[in-house]
């Protein structure tokens, strides 16, 4: 029964150490992944819209509060 809890720690601190060690490799994955993206320069935006970036909707081509147009429908008032 002795060498069976001597072996039976020892398979736990493989397992932990072997944790360890795939826990430092994503982080250091990690690391130089954001170091990467960091130095990158950005891409600049060719499309040139005179409308505020804080109006999504204007962006869009769509005014809040924009008097509906006659689009032909059959629907008058």
């Amino acid at each position: 029964m002795a060498a069976d809890a001597g072996t039976t720690a020892q398979r736990i601190r493989y397992g932990l150490t072997g944790l360890a060690i795939a826990f430092l490799i994503v982080l250091m994955g990690s690391v130089i992944s954001r170091a990467s993206r960091e130095n990158s320069p950005t891409p600049t935006n060719t499309v040139s819209n005179e409308a505020d970036p804080s109006e999504p909707m204007a962006q869009l081509g769509v005014a809040p509060g924009a008097e509906p147009t006659d689009n032909g429908s059959t629907n008058k008032q």
